[in-house]
């Protein structure tokens, strides 16, 4: 067994514990750095199949989103701040959070206030802006890739391939590429179409951490509600 007394020479002791030392400093690896709000390569618009989320999460929580009637398609989900590889998220800000009244006003294209207000906590806080600014970079970046006029009130259940859905993205939006658009699915379902856009909010490639395409043949597009 190797131990203490096996270290030679003069200065041993003092060698070998900074060698352990050492070798627990790689073991545990480096501390996580704490984000810091503005530093971060360029966003992701995540764009959520509100039909699905109904039928999986909405309904049990009466979510108003859910309605009958209320013929919602894609909602946003969010606008992430990303890095090349990895994201920041909850980062510190000197920034003052927003009111109730502002995060309400954006459930017309977030389904709900509270899912604005989930989303400045997590990422807007990390995109440097003030609130209000973050919540006016979501609507901007949502009118630079409008939805397909195919998916509007769509009257019955569909299955779809993956690339069929991103074709539609990129004819509507002749902007995008195949490596700036993925398309999400939980289980069977379509979950999410997320786009990928630089700091100034024009259509960019994704990074390879975010660029993983749902691997089902076809995906399950509940109708609109």
């Amino acid at each position: 067994m190797f131990g203490w007394n096996d270290l030679a020479g003069r200065g041993g002791m003092q060698a070998g514990r900074a060698m352990i030392l050492a070798g627990l400093s790689l073991v545990a690896g480096p501390a996580a750095a704490q984000p810091v709000a503005g530093e971060f390569d360029y966003y992701v618009l995540a764009l959520s199949w509100s039909p699905a989320w109904c039928s999986q999460t909405g309904d049990a929580r009466n979510a108003s989103q859910c309605d009958p009637g209320r013929g919602i398609d894609f909602v946003v989900h969010g606008l992430w701040p990303q890095y090349e590889r990895g994201w920041p998220q909850d980062c510190g800000t000197d920034e003052r959070d927003p009111s109730r009244r502002e995060s309400q006003a954006m459930g017309d294209i977030m389904g709900s206030g509270g899912l604005a207000w989930y989303q400045w906590q997590k990422h807007g806080r990390c995109s440097g802006l003030s609130a209000r600014g973050y919540y006016q970079a979501i609507r901007d970046a949502a009118a630079v890739a409008p939805v397909p006029a195919v998916f509007d009130d769509l009257p019955r259940d569909v299955r779809v391939p993956p690339a069929v859905i991103e074709e539609a993205f990129i004819e509507a939006n002749p902007a995008l590429t195949r490596d700036g658009i993925t398309v999400t699915c939980k289980g069977q379902d379509l979950q999410e179409v997320r786009i990928c856009l630089t700091r100034d909010l024009e259509p960019r490639d994704c990074g390879q951490d975010v660029r993983r395409d749902c691997s089902q043949g076809a995906v399950l597009m509940e109708q609109v509600r």
